[in-house]
């Protein structure tokens, strides 16, 4: 029950949370916020935790005081350290895929996981390959899932690395330099619960949206599937012939 606390706590206002570390000091501080974004990107059971407003958090304590002028959080500390979570993360994340990833599916613990998503994250990743590493940085939820399954497709560790690290990098020198030169403005310092929210609802919009679009997509793809179902078998085998190649493509 400690560590739901804790997770609701982080989730209602990381603020509050980045303060209560500070009070420790600042290496256990940055302890916590590598720990955090990097659970959150290598570990595929918690892709709940709030990276995005964390980063943010952060980087509002990096900031000069406007009173004092005191950083409570110096930047060139912690900018290193959210570097390196994400990258790291992801590493771990892919081989965990690459390694464990069809058990961990087939035992049904990953609920989020379910075969659809599984299957329209890896037509994704064929379409798109490493690019679709990079985006899928950017969106709560997906961020976490993309380096495990990229490990399960099949894709190369040397294709995933380099879109895994510039998207690491991007995503985490964005959100911390946004609260750095803009969280100590008085609007948001009054309103900073509600910027944390809308931070939130920005980037989750993009996964609602693909959700409700697959959702619908399955509606007409079954109702075309009834009305297709005496095709045969021999399209099924030409359609098989064609994607061969892709996988093949994807695995190198």
């Amino acid at each position: 029950m400690g560590f739901v606390h804790f997770i609701i706590e982080l989730l209602k206002d990381p603020r509050a949370a980045i303060a209560s570390w500070i009070a420790m000091g600042v290496a256990p501080t940055l302890g916590f916020i590598f720990l955090i974004v990097f659970i959150e990107t290598g570990v595929v059971f918690f892709p709940f935790l709030p990276g995005d407003s964390l980063l943010f958090a952060a980087g509002v304590f990096a900031a000069p005081d406007a009173a004092t002028g005191q950083v409570a959080l110096p930047l060139h500390y912690l900018l290193p350290v959210v570097w390196c979570a994400p990258i790291i993360g992801d590493q771990c994340n892919y081989f965990i895929g690459h390694f464990f990833g069809r058990r961990i599916i087939a035992s049904g613990k990953v609920k989020a996981m379910t075969p659809e998503r599984i299957a329209k994250t890896e037509a994704m990743i064929e379409k798109w390959g490493p690019l679709a590493v990079f985006l899928g940085r950017f969106f709560p939820f997906i961020r976490t899932f993309m380096p495990f399954i990229s490990g399960i497709s099949g894709m190369r560790w040397r294709r995933f690395t380099p879109f895994s690290v510039l998207g690491g990098f991007i995503w985490s020198s964005l959100f911390t330099l946004l609260g750095y030169f803009f969280g100590n403005i008085p609007a948001v310092q009054k309103h900073f619960e509600l910027v944390i929210v809308l931070i939130l609802a920005v980037s989750l919009i993009p996964t609602i949206v693909g959700l409700v679009k697959a959702k619908f997509g399955k509606k007409k793809g079954d109702a075309g599937d009834d009305a297709a179902a005496g095709a045969g078998t021999g399209a099924a085998a030409a359609s098989a012939a064609r994607h061969v190649p892709h996988h093949a493509a994807a695995a190198e």
